[in-house]
C-alpha cells in the first residue's frame, strides 16, 4: 500500500514551520499512543504513521529529501520493514512530547512522591473440596482444617517486643519507597520500588518480638466451615475472605480459595445440569412393557416403559437432575433403556427363545416381510 504523503498525515500545509509540526505531531501522538489505546491495531497504525512522518519533516536534511524527492529520497531511513523506533535522530525533542503522553517515563517527567505502602497482604491459600454427585446436587456444609499464619498473640502483630519502639527507615527516610533513575535513548527515566531495607513500611523495628522473630505472625492451624450452594462443578471455586494468612506485622489478611473437585459416580453421568443413567431391562420388559423403579439423587422413583421400547430409547423425568448454581431451577434425569441380552441360557430358556424365535419367522412369512424389515419399522 502506498504511503501517504507525510504533510498530509500531520494535517499541514507544505510551507509549515518547525513549531507547527511539532505542534501537530504533539496532539496526534497524545491521541493514538498504544498505552492510550490498548489492543487498537488502527490507533497504533496511525501513531506510527504519524511518528514516522514527524522523524522525517523534523529534520532539516531529510525533510529537503522528502520534498525534492519524495519517500524515494529517505525510504532507506526506514528500511524494509517499516517504521522503527531506532529511525528517530530527535531523542530530545521525543522526549519532550511523550513526556506529556507517558507522565514523565521519557524523561523530565515526575512522580508524585507517595505515602508508606504500609505492611504487605497476606498470602492467599488454595485447598481443593472432593464432592460426590449427591452432594453438589442438595448442597454441603464442610469443615476443614487449614494451617496458616495467624496474628502473633505476644506481639499484637506488630512485630515489636512488647514495649520497643519502632525508628523510621533511614534507608528511604518513611517513604517506604525509593526511587532509581536511569538513561535511556529517550532520556531519563524514574523507576519507584519498594524500599528494600523496611519493605515498604517506612519504619524498622529494633528490637523484634521473640514470639514470631519479628514477622508479626505465627503458624497454628483453625478449623473453618465452608459452605457449598447446591449446582457448583469441577473448576468451580468459592473465596473465603479474610481465612487466608495474615500478612506480616499487621499487614491485611489474605484469602482462601475452595476449588471444587466432583467425584465421579458409579451409576450417573453428569451433562450439565442434566444427568444419565443407563437403564439395563430384559428383552421381556421391553416387548411386553413394565412399570420399573428408577434410581434419581433424590431417591427412587418408579417409571413406566411401554411395551416395544427399544433399546437406546431416553426417557426424561423432569426436575430431577442438578439445580442451577443461580438458582434458575433443576435439571433434569435422562434414563438410556438398554436392552439386557442373556448369556449361558438354561434348557428351558433356550427351547423357550427357540419357540419365540418359529413364531416371530412364522409372522414374517406371513406379513411377507424379513425380520431385517420389521425391526427397520420399530426402530423409526
Amino acid at each position: 500500500m502506498d504511503k501517504r504523503d507525510y504533510y498530509e498525515v500531520l494535517g499541514l500545509p507544505k510551507d509549515a514551520d518547525e513549531a507547527a509540526i511539532k505542534s501537530s505531531y504533539r496532539k496526534l501522538a497524545l491521541k493514538y499512543h498504544p498505552d492510550r489505546n490498548p489492543n487498537n491495531d488502527e490507533a497504533e497504525s496511525k501513531f506510527k504513521e504519524a511518528s514516522e512522518a514527524y522523524e522525517v519533516l523534523s529534520d532539516a536534511d531529510k525533510r529537503a529529501k522528502y520534498d525534492r524527492f519524495g519517500h524515494a529520497g529517505v525510504q532507506s531511513n526506514f528500511g524494509q520493514g517499516g517504521f522503527e523506533w531506532s529511525d528517530f535522530s530527535h531523542a530530545t525533542d521525543f522526549q519532550d512530547i511523550f513526556g506529556d503522553v507517558l507522565g514523565g517515563m521519557f524523561g523530565g517527567g515526575r512522580r508524585r512522591a507517595r505515602g508508606p505502602s504500609g505492611p504487605p497482604k497476606g498470602r492467599d491459600l488454595r485447598i481443593t473440596l472432593e464432592l460426590s454427585l449427591e452432594e453438589v446436587a442438595l448442597g454441603v456444609e464442610r469443615k476443614i482444617n487449614l494451617s496458616r499464619q495467624q496474628r502473633c498473640k505476644v506481639c499484637d502483630g506488630a512485630g515489636a517486643a512488647p514495649g520497643a519502639d519502632t525508628k523510621t527507615c533511614g534507608t528511604c527516610n518513611g517513604m517506604g519507597q525509593v526511587q532509581q533513575v536511569s538513561r535511556s535513548f529517550f532520556g531519563q527515566s524514574v523507576t519507584v520500588t519498594a524500599c528494600p531495607t523496611c519493605s515498604g513500611e517506612g519504619k524498622t523495628i529494633t528490637d523484634p518480638c521473640h514470639e514470631c522473630s519479628g514477622e508479626g505472625r505465627v503458624r497454628e492451624s483453625a478449623t473453618i466451615t465452608v459452605r457449598i450452594p447446591a449446582g457448583v462443578s469441577t473448576g468451580n471455586y468459592i473465596p473465603l475472605r479474610g481465612q487466608g494468612d495474615v500478612g506480616p506485622r499487621g499487614g491485611p489478611t489474605g484469602d482462601c480459595l475452595a476449588f471444587i473437585e466432583e467425584k465421579e459416580h458409579d451409576q450417573f453421568t453428569r451433562q450439565g445440569n442434566d444427568i444419565l443413567l443407563r437403564m439395563p431391562i430384559t428383552i421381556s420388559q421391553a416387548a411386553l412393557g413394565d412399570d420399573i423403579e428408577v434410581s434419581t439423587l433424590h431417591g427412587a422413583v418408579r417409571m413406566k416403559v411401554p411395551e416395544g421400547t427399544q433399546s437406546g430409547r431416553v426417557f426424561r423425568l423432569r426436575g430431577k437432575g442438578v439445580p442451577d448454581v443461580d438458582g434458575r431451577g433443576h435439571g433434569d434425569e435422562l434414563v438410556e433403556i438398554m436392552v439386557w441380552t442373556p448369556t449361558n441360557l438354561s434348557a428351558e430358556e433356550r427351547a423357550l427363545f427357540e419357540q419365540l424365535d418359529e413364531l416371530q419367522q412364522k409372522r414374517a412369512k406371513k406379513e411377507g416381510k424379513s425380520f431385517l424389515d420389521r425391526m427397520l419399522e420399530a426402530l423409526r
